[in-house]
């Protein structure tokens, strides 16, 4: 590990730190307008929402990191007292990263980036046509410390009106694969939150999980588990007893096993396929497994239901493979 002092190291040493470490960071695409109607349209990644009733989110207009000079969103800000904040998607990235440009005041960016300015409802600033996210919000307090350059002011705004296309929206919640959206990380990279870099991770909200400690010793010191496994292992109320891991093996073992063939070749090519189920029955039938071959096939093959959600079936796997410790 480096252990390092912000104090030590310079500011933009210590901004690249920031923006490596913390991240993926979303964006708020800002548009405010100045007191004389000229628009102006500037993304922001030191952005997240933090509170619903009301709803209130905040984002970091914060000084030009070359001089300290106050940015245009900021000063918009200040004046007018009101703005709109919009989600980026990946199809509309590159024309964000435009009006990113560092353009003398009064210039117009929608312009700039090709992006559509169209009426908001309640505020002045325009919305932007591409997001499918807007949200119309007026300025609450703003936040500020330091004066020099990249110092961070922090503005902190009510939303007054959500605009969301119905086209993101799967079962009544915006889904992930369709609103698209894309992250700042360091340097020029992004991330796209999207298609297989999606996952669930079930939230503990109406139960409570067992938690590590409870955890068999022999699921802990397992070197097939990762950590979040057992995490997710954790994540039960009650371990299955006994029985219903002996009628796990009951109902397997009961079924047609003329078909299973034996070899560790064809346990794998069930593991590639995800087909926990039938790289159970391949080590009940294989009865020439040593008995720590046989715990660590089972580990794999509570491993693999664990990872595919099938959480019951995957303790009742890892607890049959501690008979074999």
């Amino acid at each position: 590990m480096k252990h390092i002092l912000p104090d030590e190291i310079s500011v933009p040493e210590v901004q690249r730190l920031l923006q490596g470490g913390v991240g993926p960071r979303p964006i708020a695409l800002v548009s405010t307008i100045s007191n004389t109607g000229i628009n102006n349209l500037s993304p922001f990644s030191f952005f997240n929402v933090f509170g619903a009733n009301p709803p209130v989110i905040a984002f970091s207009p914060s000084r030009r990191g070359r001089d300290g000079s106050l940015k245009d969103t900021y000063l918009n800000l200040i004046e007018t007292k009101e703005c709109v904040v919009q989600a980026v998607t990946f199809k509309m990235v590159e024309q964000v990263s435009l009006a990113s440009t560092e353009y003398e005041r009064g210039i117009d960016e929608f312009i700039k980036s090709g992006l559509t300015p169209i009426d908001s409802d309640i505020v002045k600033p325009k919305r932007v046509k591409e997001s499918p996210f807007q949200m119309e919000c007026k300025l609450l307090d703003m936040m500020s410390y330091g004066e020099g350059g990249a110092s961070a002011n922090i503005a902190i705004c009510e939303v007054l009106k959500f605009h969301v296309s119905e086209d993101i929206f799967v079962d009544g919640v915006i889904h992930p694969n369709k609103i698209d959206l894309v992250a700042r990380m360091s340097g020029d990279f992004y991330c796209r939150a999207f298609g297989e870099n999606i996952f669930e991770v079930e939230k503990p909200v109406k139960k409570k999980g067992i938690g590590f400690d409870q955890l068999p010793d022999f699921i802990k010191r397992s070197n097939v588990y990762s950590a979040n496994n057992l995490g997710k292992f954790a994540n039960i109320e009650i371990i299955p007893s006994e029985n219903a891991v002996n009628e796990l093996i009951e109902e397997v073992t009961s079924k047609d096993l003329k078909n299973i063939e034996l070899s560790l070749d064809a346990f794998r090519t069930y593991k590639e396929k995800k087909n926990y189920l039938y790289m159970l029955k391949n080590i009940i039938v294989n009865s020439d497994l040593s008995k720590e071959d046989r715990k660590q096939l089972l580990e794999q093959t509570a491993k693999c239901a664990l990872e595919s959600n099938d959480n019951e079936f995957a303790w009742k796997t890892a607890l049959y493979a501690g008979k074999f410790k």
